[in-house]
């Protein structure tokens, strides 16, 4: 017979062989190890989480401005803002996922974003809000739970002031070229109180208070920073997992 019918033969072969292994797998084929999950304690926190701060003090932390020592109050299991500016990490991160839990004073002072006001800063530049916006008015992307001044929330999901609230974030870093050139905007989901409030939205740049925000190239791995607003918002139970 012709080569080409056998080669036509043989092709065919392959082909069931590739469905039939398909089926196999489909019916219970045990993975390989390469592909078993690893197993951790859920928690909370994961048993493979980075506790960045467990209520006992901020060992983990930095000034953001002079790289001295964390100075935020730590008092009752929360650090409060206090004055003496941001804080970052002392590591640096990338992909991850975090929770943060914060809360706005219980006495209600100010309005706007003069009331509650701090931002949990990915890679110390993408800024998710915090704010207490609950029954306080502001301008719709810088209110708790939007990447300010570029994205709303989906929904106000705040609970009254004093009351803890919780952020659980996944971030994945943007992606610059070797000639630092965009290659993958940083994403972001964040859940407030449980709620979707930022499904998977791109970032579009480095937290801009005026102008258009504009990506400027930086490592993979970059320190998470708390922003000293000067007001005495408090946190609590901040852990990170790095994807």
């Amino acid at each position: 017979m012709p080569f080409k019918f056998f080669r036509a033969v043989g092709c065919l072969t392959v082909l069931v062989l590739a469905v039939v292994s398909g089926f196999a797998a489909d019916e219970g084929e045990i993975p390989s190890p390469k592909t078993e999950p690893k197993i951790i304690d859920p928690g909370p926190p994961p048993s493979d989480a980075i506790v960045l701060f467990d209520g006992e003090d901020l060992s983990q932390w930095k000034s953001e401005k002079d790289g001295g020592p964390a100075r935020w109050d730590v008092k009752d299991g929360a650090a409060t803002v206090n004055g003496t500016g941001s804080i970052a990490t002392k590591q640096s991160f990338g992909d991850c996922q975090l929770h943060v839990e914060w809360a706005a004073p219980a006495e209600v002072k100010g309005e706007g974003q003069g009331r509650g006001n701090s931002g949990i800063y990915l890679q110390g530049r993408y800024e998710l809000q915090v704010l207490d916006s609950y029954n306080n008015k502001t301008y719709y992307h810088g209110q708790a739970g939007a990447i300010y001044k570029q994205h709303a929330p989906l929904v106000n999901a705040c609970r009254e002031p004093g009351e803890w609230q919780t952020y659980d974030i996944i971030f994945h870093a943007p992606r610059f070229d070797e000639h630092g050139k965009l290659a993958k905007p940083a994403t972001i989901t964040v859940l407030q109180n449980g709620v979707l409030v930022q499904d998977n939205v791109e970032i579009k740049g480095n937290t801009a208070f005026k102008g258009a925000p504009k990506y400027q190239p930086h490592p993979l791995k970059q320190p998470l920073a708390l922003q000293d607003h000067h007001n005495p918002v408090r946190f609590r139970n901040i852990w990170i997992r790095e994807l």
